[in-house]
């Protein structure tokens, strides 16, 4: 079995699959986010539950920014995220008293319950109650999966291993692009296939369920500090664990005295973390992003690529996404995270601002673009993609994972889980309205978004690279801003 040595930790064959197993439930997440733009714009799928709409797109002079906008479709997509919002306070609670693999194995069951109900949807009522269990499997997964890979990673790797919840969903969503250009052409029933292999990821992580060990914090957390030692020496490697055992378990003593975390959230020494989970995961969602993977088959079509081409396109931007997430992977622990947010803020912008300018003058409510320019809006589309893939993308959950303190810690990942669910769900029920209201100045409206999450991460985002998760308050204590929080103290 080969090995990496690091501090006191090695890298074994178990530790690495215990990753993956875990980052399964990143791809659950990512397959969903881009299957149901897809299957939103397969035809059977329309003249089986939005007749309406499939009308509209029949229309010779259609509106390019208009023939998607139904509200019952966009709730096709949006009702998941309310699930999972919902879902994600439940998550926390269950986190915190039965541990950390109990609530990922709860996770994949909800999602394979929700691919086989959405698969065998017969009635628009069964494809909602599908599309609501699917949201508890991800409220579970998203709250769960970064705080194990957080808490069983070696802190020289924490953002690297981290980000392998990003990577996954990466992954997830170009597979669903796959997926999708397959099922196209499989009349009738190609959505039925699309949603259905949605129990493939959800599988593994139940699978995987039966490898990975609970996290040692969370087991030292409910009383089990000889099994959180054992589990200890197994996610590092080594047997030479006590240093670390002891930080552990002076941070879980701490915890205990804490009754009500979600209440302790509310003091003043909270708000530094809180404020940032909450306002990362709202801009993770006004970069535009999920606007781009939900719809990204409907978008090109709006820009005049036939079906086919319009998911292949979508392929390709799924495939950049994957890529660049292994930017991350390579640069977070290197370069640091406030460097990788600020540099991606510059070109998320340039590629949004240009695709406005192309799309204001150049496509009217009828017609297309012409070949040379939709090529040039794809590629920007790719350049949009690749800065966010390996910043706001994966930093937007490390962050809030790595920065609250272990009393507090499930109950504020619940609150950056929650607010990314019913920001995605806002964007999901919003988008293709506001695309039908506001045509190509919808790129303008998140490229304004992105000047203020610049300025957000210039004055209040401090670096977190290599900071002990339990000694991120000297962090806080030192910032120009965050410091006026501990004066007290």
């Amino acid at each position: 079995m080969s090995t990496i040595q690091a501090n006191n930790s090695k890298i074994t064959v178990y530790v690495v699959s215990c990753w993956i197993f875990a980052a399964f439930g990143g791809l659950m997440f990512g397959y969903d986010i881009g299957i149901s733009g897809g299957v939103s714009g397969m035809d059977d799928f329309l003249i089986k539950f939005f007749p309406n709409v499939y009308e509209r797109k029949l229309h010779a002079k259609e509106n390019n920014y208009c023939k998607y906008d139904d509200q019952l479709l966009q709730l096709f997509t949006s009702s998941l995220y309310l699930s999972a919002l919902v879902s994600s306070f439940f998550a926390s609670k269950a986190c915190s008293a039965l541990g950390r693999r109990p609530t990922i194995f709860m996770a994949s069951l909800f999602f394979i319950a929700g691919a086989v109900i959405s698969a065998a949807s017969e009635h628009r009522w069964m494809l909602i109650v599908g599309r609501i269990l699917f949201g508890v499997g991800v409220g579970f997964g998203n709250e769960t999966v970064p705080l194990f890979l957080t808490e069983v990673a070696p802190i020289q790797l924490r953002g690297a291993v981290n980000i392998m919840f990003q990577l996954f969903v990466t992954i997830g969503i170009f597979i669903a692009n796959l997926v999708n250009y397959a099922t196209s052409n499989m009349h009738p029933n190609g959505w039925r296939v699309s949603l259905g292999l949605a129990a493939v990821p959800a599988l593994m992580l139940l699978v995987g369920c039966f490898v990975i060990t609970d996290t040692p914090a969370s087991l030292i957390e409910r009383g089990k500090d000889e099994q959180g030692k054992a589990a200890l020496k197994k996610v590092r490697g080594v047997d030479d664990v006590e240093v670390e055992f002891k930080e552990i378990v002076a941070a879980c003593e701490q915890a205990k005295a804490v009754k009500h975390p979600f209440r302790n959230l509310m003091k003043s020494a909270s708000i530094p973390p809180l404020v940032i989970a909450i306002f990362l995961q709202v801009f993770q969602q006004f970069t535009g992003i999920n606007a781009i993977m939900f719809y990204a088959p409907v978008l090109f079509q709006t820009m005049g690529f036939k079906s086919d081409g319009a998911l292949l396109s979508a392929v390709i931007t799924g495939l950049v996404n994957v890529g660049s997430t292994f930017v991350s992977i390579y640069a977070v622990d290197k370069v640091g995270r406030r460097k990788l947010l600020l540099q991606a803020c510059c070109q998320m912008l340039i590629s949004q601002l240009a695709i406005g300018i192309i799309l204001s003058f150049s496509l009217k409510e009828t017609g297309t673009l012409d070949r040379t320019l939709a090529t040039i809006v794809v590629i920007l589309v790719c350049t949009y993609v690749m800065s966010f893939a390996w910043s706001w993308g994966p930093l937007g959950w490390l962050i809030p994972s790595e920065t609250f303190p272990m009393e507090t810690r499930t109950a504020g990942f619940a609150f950056a889980v929650s607010t990314n669910m019913l920001f995605t769900s806002i964007i999901a029920q919003a988008f293709l309205t506001m695309l039908c209201k506001m045509q190509a100045n919808i790129f303008f409206f998140f490229s304004g978004w992105i000047v203020v999450m610049g300025l957000f991460v210039v004055f209040l985002v401090p670096e977190t690279k290599g900071v002990p998760i339990d000694g991120m308050v000297d962090v806080w204590k030192s910032h120009p801003v965050w410091k006026r929080c501990f004066k007290n103290e």
